[in-house]
């Protein structure tokens, strides 16, 4: 692959890596799935700071891709060899099942959750165990800073964004939309279906790291009684 070049190289036969400038490279997936399994390989590389992956300071999933954020003097080249042969072994890669677990406490009390039972079919009551029952994994993080995209949830909980955003959601709200859950980390406006609130705190500088949540961490949420 050409750094300069604009056509993507093939990474096996779901992925491909095209340039970003001259410091980066944008691997393209076929789900989070893929974008999770190749983040879990890659991460241990460039923690190890051995040969290309010492140039490489960041990785950044999003739902489709994931960001390989290097330094200005990086062989873009090299590196782009280093992720196709890491690929294939994100593409055999068996899922972590020591991954950090974090509780959140939810009063479901969202203004929009009878509305999601209707959306979806199932007794407000349903819909409460379908949110607690199943784990959910943090995919990637986005929106605000603290905001984490949680996906693998009850598949029944699918439901569309509301037709019109909010402009105040309160920060704590528990909320789902797509095949997404999130929980906002602060006021701001938006538009997914608010089915509860918790009091977790998901963003705060004097912690390290400040978000709660980073890729790759299973989520359970607790009915708070």
């Amino acid at each position: 692959m050409s750094p300069q070049g604009s056509s993507p190289s093939p990474i096996g036969p779901t992925l491909r890596v095209l340039p970003m400038g001259d410091a980066a490279l944008l691997v393209e997936a076929e789900d989070i799935d893929a974008v999770l399994a190749l983040d879990a390989v890659l991460g241990p590389l460039v923690e190890a700071n051995d040969g290309v992956w010492a140039e490489v300071d960041d990785l950044v999933p999003a739902a489709r891709t994931l960001l390989v954020v290097a330094r200005p003097t990086t062989d873009l080249e090299a590196l782009a060899g280093a992720v196709a042969e890491a690929a294939a072994w994100a593409g055999r890669a068996v899922p972590a099942t020591d991954s950090p677990v974090v509780e959140i406490p939810v009063r479901y009390d969202g203004p929009d959750l009878e509305e999601v039972a209707e959306l979806t079919g199932l007794r407000v009551d349903e819909v409460v165990r379908a949110h607690t029952e199943m784990p959910w994994r943090v995919g990637f993080g986005g929106f605000a800073p603290g905001f984490a995209y949680l996906v693998g949830g009850d598949p029944r909980l699918h439901v569309a964004r509301r037709a019109e955003p909010r402009t105040r959601v309160p920060a704590g709200s528990v909320a789902v939309a797509g095949e997404y859950s999130g929980v906002y980390p602060r006021e701001s406006p938006g538009g997914w279906r608010l089915i509860g609130t918790t009091d977790i705190v998901l963003w705060d500088v004097s912690r390290r790291p400040p978000a709660l949540l980073a890729p790759g961490m299973t989520v359970h949420f607790v009915r708070d009684r």
